[in-house]
């Protein structure tokens, strides 16, 4: 669940004893391993389910603390955004009947988190990121108030100049920036934890590299971010951006990001992981020290690697191996963070049971897979899985390249249930949940497809927040019916039941794809634009998007001889513009900019955030949004 208990304002002195601590915590950990003193013999199973939090429009929900007072600690804890949670399941053997009881286990905390959310006025979704998140919610007002999240956000600050820039190009592009590490509460996941001998870690180590890549494209569940359609796991990009602490200087050198996949194999042990670590990024944060774990461990006494596991907390690979106490006993997994949340609970353990099944199989099947693959064809198939999905073509063992779906439905779905029957699980849930992924990709429909799918289909109905608040409505009322993602209908804009809710600032109605001059353009191309795209205003802007002015249909209609003066001197743009129009924020209530149209009687009201021109609102929006409120009002009167 994370360490919360950190020192705040923390010196260099304070990092220097932490760093002391953390290179005897990994002296302690080889000590352990070289004793035979890390638990062997078992195999078990865990995972933790991140969850967003929405109110009745389906936006952001920042009541995670007052929810949780409602619900058992030792299952649920916070996340960095306000609108999370986290619960967190007890940790299975692999065999039997595990994979149901944990689809039972995650049913039960999701209805427990359901019923106090309810209390709240709240709902629960699993997705991987919510479609209806702005960049309104991720401000430092939606941070857990927790000390350990407010130091990473700072020391993160002040390693990127303050500044945190994102560019994730897909079917649309994002480019943005942000003052603040909130962007990463954009995702959730629904990740799994495998454990390991210590003897074993560098074989299945790798093989969880290797078979990250396939279970990826069948689970992506994370097509689109602050509105834009981006990878099929957007969550791969945004992650590594939005937590990457390189300076400028780092970045140029090709220093690694701290959400990485890695560069090479392991080849012996699960030490040189944690050792690369530690010399590749520095400390962020510090705790409270304890006893010197060498001494615990001369008492005979399992220390907890407190210094240790919070760095390790701080370094985001894809697989990441993690050391825990569980009973008195000490273990070692290996923590897979790719999967998505959502988009249900049997979606979820098929896509575990799929990665678990392949764990168990492929490790007789390949052998060596660091024999058998180079390094870059497993980074290049994970990304490649995380932008397309089972449309991805990946570079599989063998040397032969094939696409994710019939790599996927044609051998590692069934290698899959080979290895889960071969390791003495239910035939009965093998087949119910291997049978989810092998439909799934028979269908082509992954969650990030049914998103998509669904925004085609929706076309250009209704605004755009009505548009992403139907996906959100859809997927919460399916996630209830426990169906997998294959079988949903697709979203539709009659799927969100009170519209009023998409049209209650002007940033949810404003239009944001604008077309625009410049101050020192010809008149006449203003002109242009205006009779091509059927406009009646047309915002002029600075080369840095500062709105500076704005053309009026009425300008022009005024202005005599073309775009010309009587000299023959070509008109600028700046010459006719109004350079003074009334302005308003996206927070604008709509009845406040209806109130501000009429006082100042303008047809338009370009809508501006700090300097930069982010939108325009018209009276022809206005009149839109009254017909459609009339229409639903006389609808529900009849």
């Amino acid at each position: 669940m994370g360490e919360h208990e950190i020192h705040e304002g923390v010196d260099n002195e304070n990092l220097r004893a932490f760093m002391r601590a953390l290179l005897e915590d990994v002296r302690a950990l080889e000590t352990m391993i070289d004793r035979e003193m890390i638990e062997t013999g078992v195999r078990r199973i865990g995972a933790e389910q991140e969850l967003f939090l929405v109110d009745r429009s389906f936006a952001p929900a920042n009541r995670a603390l007052s929810i949780l007072e409602k619900l058992d600690r030792s299952h649920f804890t916070t996340e960095l955004g306000l609108f999370n949670l986290e619960a967190n399941l007890p940790p299975l053997v692999l065999d039997g009947d595990c994979l149901a009881r944990m689809e039972a286990l995650l049913d039960q905390f999701l209805n427990e988190a359901r019923e106090a959310a309810a209390t709240e006025g709240v709902g629960v979704v699993m997705t991987g990121i919510l479609p209806t998140l702005e960049k309104k919610n991720l401000g430092l007002d939606s941070m857990t108030p927790i000390p350990r999240f407010y130091q990473l956000n700072h020391v993160m600050r002040e390693l990127r100049g303050g500044e945190f820039r994102t560019l994730i190009k897909g079917l649309d592009e994002l480019q943005t920036t942000h003052d603040n590490v909130m962007l990463e509460a954009c995702n959730t996941s629904f990740q799994v934890h495998f454990q390991v001998a210590p003897q074993e870690f560098a074989h299945l180590y790798n093989l969880a590299q290797v078979v990250t890549a396939p279970v990826l494209a069948a689970a992506v569940n994370s097509p689109v971010l602050l509105r834009h359609r981006l990878w099929h796991e957007t969550r791969v990009a945004l992650f590594q951006q939005s937590l990457d602490t390189r300076s400028e200087a780092h970045t140029q050198r090709g220093g690694r990001m701290r959400v990485s996949f890695g560069d090479d194999w392991v080849r012996e042990s699960v030490m040189e992981i944690f050792r690369e670590d530690v010399a590749r990024f520095r400390v962020l944060i510090a705790t409270e020290l304890e006893e010197s774990p060498l001494e615990e461990i001369e008492r005979g006494r399992v220390p907890s690697l407190k210094a240790l596991r919070l760095h390790n907390g701080t370094v985001y690979r894809w697989n990441r191996p993690c050391y825990g106490v569980a009973d008195g006993v000490p273990h070692i997994r290996i923590e897979n963070r790719v999967l998505p949340a959502g988009p249900s609970v049997v979606d979820e353990v098929a896509n575990a049971a799929f990665y678990f099944g392949l764990m168990c199989a492929l490790a007789d099947e390949y052998g060596d897979v660091s024999k058998a693959m180079a390094f870059d064809d497993a980074k290049q198939n994970f990304m490649a899985a995380a932008r397309y999905g089972l449309n991805a073509r990946l570079d599989w063992i063998g040397g032969r390249s094939v696409g994710a779906d019939e790599l996927i439905g044609k051998h590692l779905a069934p290698l899959a249930r080979e290895g889960l029957l071969a390791h003495g699980l239910a035939s009965a849930d093998i087949d119910r949940y291997i049978g989810v992924i092998e439909e799934r990709v028979a269908s082509g429909r992954t969650g990030a497809q049914w998103f998509l799918d669904s925004l085609e289909g929706m076309g250009q109905q209704g605004s755009a927040d009505e548009r992403y608040r139907a996906l959100t409505s859809v997927t919460l009322e399916n996630q209830k019916t426990g169906e997998p993602v294959h079988r949903w209908k697709l979203a539709t804009i009659q799927g969100t039941d009170d519209i009023r809710a998409s049209y209650r600032t002007v940033g949810q109605l404003m239009t944001g794809d604008l077309f625009t001059v410049h101050p020192e353009d010809l008149v006449d191309l203003a002109a242009s634009v205006m009779d091509w795209e059927h406009l009646r205003h047309v915002p002029v802007e600075d080369e840095r998007g500062k709105l500076v002015g704005l053309i009026t249909h009425r300008q022009l209609l005024r202005m005599v001889g073309g775009g010309q003066r009587e000299d023959g001197r070509a008109v600028a743009v700046r010459e006719i513009m109004r350079k003074d129009p009334v302005t308003v924020g996206p927070e604008t209530s709509t009845l406040d900019a209806i109130a501000l149209m009429r006082e100042k009687k303008v047809g338009c009201l370009p809508v501006v955030q700090g300097e930069r021109l982010v939108g325009i609102v018209t009276e022809g929006d206005l009149m839109e949004v009254a017909a459609k409120l009339l229409d639903r009002w006389l609808r529900e009167e009849a």
